[in-house]
């Protein structure tokens, strides 16, 4: 089967960028009052900014072959810490930052223990961990939603404006933009996908696997604390928000692989796909009051995604068997008649 291009944008590749534009004029077609309007893209990118910056944080180890679903928590963690720190403890705000990120290295750093020199399953270690997590928290509350902090630096952190968006938008897009050219640019971006891609043949190759498979999680859980500190300077804190984020933000990781590099963990495909999904959800709640929809919308995008990522799978074995099978027979074909001659 021909993939379909469009001016040399093949489908397979590009699907996401022509699903954001149908998006786009069906909604602006739809609500022509609402939709097509700067404060929908204003109200997009920065409610999504912080939701970008989970999915990357997921990405990191995804592309190392493991699951970091301690993240939801880890983000909720931060976000409670590092407002504690200020309304209960009375520290300022750029020291209650730095222990709060120091704080979410560790839980990277405790979750690389537990895959790697405990030999436990990365998604059944950190499923266990985000439950210790969301013990901590409550140690840390005792169970009560925490007073925002006040002040205009803390609000200005994140919600003052650059060329119309909240800076919070380019946080994120700084973040994109160091991620993507450590994944793509740098030595440890190409052994970390080698352990993605084949954590056995890396190993024989003399790639340190478990060095690899660890810095991701603390790199996972670092950015949840950024990500985290952000959401706190945005909205205030909460304690439930997280769990609730992790959902659309493996949706956006796996259907970003199936963007600009299929079958690979990439940014700027999770980047497309977190934003994609936030306009359907976005132009959805303009036409319809219904409240669970969101969630369905991500459920069905995230099984989507990652059936169309194993057919792809299949579909590539089935060209390799085929293309090995015609070379095959011509070797034996060779031997043959060598042998009767």
């Amino acid at each position: 089967m021909t993939v379909p291009r469009f001016g040399g944008f093949r489908f397979d590749r590009f699907s996401g960028l022509y699903l954001w534009a149908m998006f786009i004029v069906v909604f602006s077609v739809w609500e022509p009052q609402t939709f097509p309007t700067m404060d929908t893209v204003h109200a997009i990118a920065s409610t999504q900014a912080v939701e970008t910056m989970l999915a990357i944080a997921v990405l990191v180890p995804l592309a190392a072959g493991a699951y970091d679903l301690s993240a939801g928590a880890t983000i909720n963690f931060s976000t409670i810490l590092v407002s504690v720190l200020q309304t209960v403890n009375g520290w300022s705000m750029w020291p209650s930052i730095i222990v709060t990120l120091l704080c979410c290295a560790l839980i990277g750093v405790f979750n690389g223990f537990v895959v790697v020199r405990l030999g436990v399953n990365s998604f059944i270690a950190t499923l266990g961990a985000g439950a210790i997590i969301g013990a901590l928290q409550s140690v840390v509350t005792g169970q009560r939603q925490p007073l925002p902090p006040v002040g205009s630096a803390w609000t200005d952190l994140t919600q003052r404006e650059v060329l119309g968006f909240q800076v919070v938008v380019f946080y994120m897009l700084i973040l994109a933009v160091v991620v993507w050219w450590g994944m793509a640019h740098t030595p440890a971006g190409r052994y970390v996908q080698a352990v993605g891609g084949n954590a056995e043949a890396a190993r024989l190759s003399g790639v340190p696997v478990g060095r690899w498979t660890w810095l991701t999680l603390i790199c996972s859980a670092s950015i949840c604390g950024i990500a985290g500190v952000c959401y706190a300077s945005l909205s205030g804190p909460s304690l439930a928000f997280g769990p609730g984020l992790l959902l659309p933000a493996f949706a956006a990781a796996f259907l970003g692989s199936t963007q600009l590099h299929p079958g690979r963990f990439n940014v700027w495909g999770t980047v497309i796909a977190v934003f994609v999904l936030a306009t359907g959800v976005k132009g959805l709640q303009l036409v319809t009051s219904v409240q669970w929809l969101s969630d369905m919308f991500n459920g069905v995008a995230l099984i989507s995604a990652v059936a169309f990522a194993v057919w792809r799978q299949r579909r590539a074995l089935e060209l390799r068997r085929r293309s090995v099978k015609p070379a095959a027979l011509g070797a034996a074909a060779e031997e043959s008649a060598a042998v009767a001659d």
